[in-house]
């Protein structure tokens, strides 16, 4: 093979124009140098055979900053190439960089002449909610902590201004870790959801930020604690909401009464069973959109969900000690407001091993149920209504004991409220069904759909999956000798014809019937650096994305074990895997988002979150990093929205050969 010259950073000019532009279009004008360096001469495009296709990509791995380069610790550090293949042997190499939209805190244009807080908290009536910890230093509350990010196209936009194309992306904003006088906050403020436009160059591919819109969310009763997303097949953003508060005994939870004061300006007005469901939102072509909740989904830790081709069949993360593995099937395509909940039971086999072939699942159907229904459910009823929990032992055979985030529960259904407790008290009742409910932490799901296989991020394999461990229950069929905090990514065998334990036929050709490790991390004992999960691995993988055309498994961690987060691709054919960023020390990779082909461009959106959280792990590297990173992201306040591709611009890959 041999390597094409890389043009300079000044400009890309395209070549091939003539391929036609399958998904992934034509081979990019450029392969460009990295944000450190490079000429400032004009870009000559480089000789390449009109007929030239694309064949494969991979991706040649970073190595990992050190203290030695403590600048490349305390931001977004990236050394990888992007390498992809032609019918002709020929190999361009990408030289990948960073683009930031902005920094959490920013002003950017709304669109109207003016300017808006990028990533501000609002309340109900969509007014800025007020920091007001520290005196004269008022200021509106933003986020540092943006995660699930949607990039999309529409037919016809009507944003004024646009001198490409427009591209949407929907961004939504977990929490907020402190407020100024350093307080915790996270979870007592209403979770905002943006609405990006965005301006394609169709020269370079880059995407220029032209308006910035707040999603009113008050006709959902404002959002709680939103993670992860994915983008649905008919082009809308799904959402999340995890850690559902704990209705039985909300009277005593103080983040919620703080949350709801945040929210409706009393401590309580919230209720908790809006709250821990699947948010939707919409995009309108002026840039604008609106957003409905989905109630009908179970209401659980919902991290990510993966909805298959046929556009009725979701599998769901639920980020909890206790957690399950669920799946909703809805009634009709394209539309989630009704359908039938499952939760998988595991057979024996379950294990960290790739060389062990894992274990068979089998589904509970848990009910079926419309989201109108539902709501009209959690508006008029409260835990006591639904269902007796206790903690400790009644001595009362009419009591089923289940695990619910690592505590014994012993717990009993109303008469009448079996549908009620399927759906807002889903991980108790699901526990009572039978349900294997010993996951910990079971985040971003994803689908590679040529092999039919999903993947699911384990952040930690620990406590309920360890024998004996916190919440550990022999009958859910996970039983491991150790824990293993580095966590691991587990993919799962989908086919069609199933039946669940009942003998009623799945209305589904997308099941899964099939869980083994795919890639397991390595717990380790304190490097120099205070890693303490082999950092030439993945650890505590989070947000989970797979490309069809490059074959690759795109891989974000959360990690409390690495001291750099990174972002890993890992392909699926060849098994090689490669560190493609480094997210800021104490931060988190988040809003992954693989986009195959947008007008021809290929973009991976990723974002961070909380830069310079310390603790206990960056012992070793805090005093020399914190000053960096609180000059880097607004004295630890801000993070970045963003997207990852080619430096200068995007990339464009050849059709297919």
């Amino acid at each position: 093979m041999s390597n094409l010259p890389q043009p300079g950073r000044r400009q890309a000019l395209k070549f091939l124009a003539g391929v036609p532009m399958l998904p992934l279009g034509a081979v990019a004008s450029s392969s460009l140098l990295s944000a450190c360096g490079g000429s400032d001469a004009v870009a000559v495009a480089p000789t390449v055979p009109v007929a030239a296709k694309y064949v494969s990509a991979s991706f040649a791995s970073m190595t990992a900053p050190t203290l030695a380069t403590p600048a490349a610790m305390a931001t977004t550090t990236l050394g990888s190439t992007l390498n992809v293949l032609l019918s002709d042997n020929t190999k361009i190499s990408y030289k990948l960089a960073y683009q930031p939209f902005f920094i959490t805190g920013d002003l950017v244009p709304d669109g109207k002449g003016g300017t808006i807080l990028s990533g501000g908290y609002v309340d109900i009536n969509n007014k800025p909610i007020i920091d007001k910890s520290v005196a004269g230093k008022e200021r509106q509350f933003f986020s540092d902590s943006p995660d699930g990010t949607s990039l999309l196209a529409l037919a016809n936009p009507t944003v004024p201004g646009i001198k490409g194309k427009a591209v949407f992306a929907v961004v939504q904003f977990e929490y907020t870790t402190r407020d100024q006088s350093g307080a915790d906050t996270y979870g007592r403020l209403p979770s905002p959801i943006a609405i990006l436009t965005l301006d394609q160059d169709q020269t370079t591919g880059k995407l220029s930020l032209v308006k910035y819109h707040n999603v009113d969310t008050s006709s959902a009763h404002g959002l709680w604690i939103t993670c992860g997303a994915s983008l649905s097949p008919w082009n809308t953003h799904l959402s999340s909401e995890e850690y559902e508060p704990d209705a039985s005994s909300i009277a005593n939870n103080a983040q919620f009464k703080a949350y709801s004061k945040n929210v409706f300006g009393d401590e309580t007005t919230a209720n908790p069973y809006h709250y821990g469901h699947l948010p939707e939102v919409t995009v309108n072509p002026d840039g604008t959109g609106s957003i409905k909740k989905h109630y009908c989904m179970g209401r659980i830790s919902h991290e990510l969900i993966q909805v298959m081709p046929d556009n009725r069949t979701a599998l769901m993360g639920d980020d909890y000690t206790n957690g399950g593995l669920f799946m909703f099937v809805a009634d009709k395509e394209k539309d989630l407001s009704a359908g039938t909940l499952y939760v998988a039971k595991l057979s024996a086999g379950f294990s960290v091993d790739p060389a062990a072939a894992g274990a068979k699942l089998s589904w509970i159907n848990l009910g079926h149920a419309t989201s109108a229904e539902i709501e009209n459910l959690a508006n008029t009823l409260k835990a006591s209504d639904i269902l007796t929990v206790a903690t400790t032992d009644p001595a009362d055979t009419t009591y089923t004991k289940v695990f619910a985030d690592g505590v014994a529960n012993w717990v009993k259904i109303k008469p009448g409220m079996e549908k009620a407790a399927a759906f807002l008290e889903t991980h108790r009742y699901a526990g009572i069904k039978g349900a294997s409910m010993g996951f910990t932490k079971l985040e971003g799901t994803t689908v590679n759909i040529k092999d039919k296989i999903a993947y699911s991020a384990l952040q930690n394999i620990q406590d309920s999956m360890v024998k004996n461990g916190k919440g550990w229950s022999e009958a859910s069929n996970i039983a491991l000798d150790k824990q293993l905090k580095a966590g691991g990514v587990f993919a799962h065998t989908l086919t069609a014809g199933q039946k669940d334990l009942d003998g009623n036929a799945i209305n589904s050709e997308w099941v899964p019937v099939q869980t083994k490790a795919l890639l397991v991390g390595e717990d380790i004992a304190a490097d120099a650096l205070g890693n303490l999960a082999n950092p030439d691995k993945i650890a505590n993988p989070d947000n989970l994305k797979f490309s069809e055309k490059m074959r690759t498994l795109f891989i974000g961690e959360d990690s409390g074990t690495h001291v750099n987060n990174f972002l890993w691709a890992y392909n699926v054919d060849t098994k090689e895997l490669a560190r493609i960023m480094s997210i800021p020390a104490g931060g988190e990779s988040t809003g992954l988002h693989a986009v195959d082909e947008i007008n021809g461009w290929t973009y991976i959106m990723a974002n961070f979150q909380h830069p310079g959280d310390w603790n206990s792990l960056h012992a070793k590297v805090q005093t020399t990093l914190d000053p960096l990173v609180r000059a880097n992201y607004k004295d630890r306040y801000g993070a970045a929205v963003g997207y990852l591709t080619a430096d200068t611009a995007s990339i464009k890959l050849a059709a297919k050969a």
